[in-house]
């Protein structure tokens, strides 16, 4: 057996939260055939199987009766390069922002405006990542995944995918598909996306006129850094909750009554709010209760300041939803997978 397994392993150095839970077994998949073998081990002693990549997207609230599996492959390979476009492909270990910062290095754009987003690259399809107005989907050119039913591997275009706003085929069929590795299109020729958020006038605010890819990518690194806290430094998951997708009759209601309601209107006529702002605009910003909190600087990221457990961080969660439902009508979706 390749597979190293440990028993009733702390869970804690693998969350972003730092939320200290146990699992009944760990290991960790370098390959295809350890993550083969991880299946057949779980199965052999009637274990769930849970994958797990960077933890930056989960909200452990109990020991983990399971086998949990984190994705560690890694490797980066070009598979084509015409001197404009670029197909890349990298293992579903790879941890996501290196990732992002060596394409740079090499002169690949595509990929800056989704600089020091926490996790993994296999993790990185689940929900269709996104931030500054890209999404995962506009530089996907496929992956290849295990289909843990089955045994088969199956590659994936597009389509395939089903991505929608931070979500995938992947996440609304958790526990089938076990992605192995991905791959991009990204391009030698600038196309670059600057018209979302603060990103365009950080760059003015630097004198940079003709900025590229790198550029655009050290002010986005800037712009998180100074609002979204470091996981290493202080237990998160990034963004907590899903901006919400609402009728556009709620939203003119709302701007009736808030005339500085952060809102962008959809192609298909429905309006995302801010997640955040409503949870600035209800009170919750800074708010701390024992070790669980909300960011002073970011209302949309929940915190632990050291020994909160993931129950008293969902029960938080909790409380603020439903304040939100009863000041503005709006449900809020959590983003991490609660576990």
């Amino acid at each position: 057996m390749s597979l190293v397994l440990h028993e009733n392993l702390s869970l804690k150095p693998y969350n972003t939260f730092g939320v200290d839970v146990k699992a009944r077994l760990f290991a960790e998949a370098h390959d295809d055939a350890g993550v083969r073998e991880a299946i057949a081990l779980a199965a052999q002693r009637g274990l769930p199987l849970l994958v797990i990549g960077g933890g930056s997207n989960l909200l452990l609230t109990r020991d983990v009766d399971a086998l949990v599996l984190r994705m560690a492959s890694r490797g980066i390979r070009v598979l084509a390069d015409d001197g404009v476009k670029v197909l890349l492909e990298a293992e579903a270990g790879e941890p996501w922002h290196p990732l992002v910062l060596w394409t740079l290095e090499q002169g690949m754009g595509g990929l800056e405006n989704l600089s020091l987003i926490p996790g993994t690259v296999g993790a990185a399809p689940m929900q269709n990542i996104g931030a500054y107005g890209v999404e995962l989907k506009d530089v996907f050119a496929g992956l290849t995944a295990l289909d843990r039913v089955t045994g088969e591997l199956r590659d994936f275009g597009l389509q395939d995918c089903q991505f929608a706003y931070r979500d995938s085929l992947f996440k609304r069929e958790a526990g089938r598909w076990l992605i192995l590795r991905v791959r991009f299109n990204l391009s030698r020729a600038a196309q670059l996306h600057l018209d979302y958020g603060p990103v365009r006038q950080r760059l003015q605010a630097e004198g940079i006129d003709a900025p590229t890819p790198s550029d655009v990518s050290r002010a986005i690194c800037a712009i998180r850094s100074e609002k979204l806290p470091d996981p290493a430094e202080l237990g998160n998951a990034g963004s907590f909750f899903k901006n919400p997708l609402v009728n556009a009759d709620l939203a003119q209601r709302l701007r009736g009554e808030h005339s500085d309601l952060v809102a962008y209107p959809q192609a298909d006529g429905q309006v995302k709010l801010a997640a955040g702002w409503l949870i600035e605009r209800a009170g919750w910003k800074g708010f701390r209760e024992g070790d669980a909190g909300v960011h002073r600087l970011q209302a949309l990221v929940l915190v632990n300041y050291g020994s909160a457990t993931g129950n008293q961080l969902h029960e938080l969660a909790r409380r603020i939803q439903a304040d939100i439902a009863m000041k503005f009508g709006v449900e809020l979706e959590m983003e991490p997978n609660l576990i």
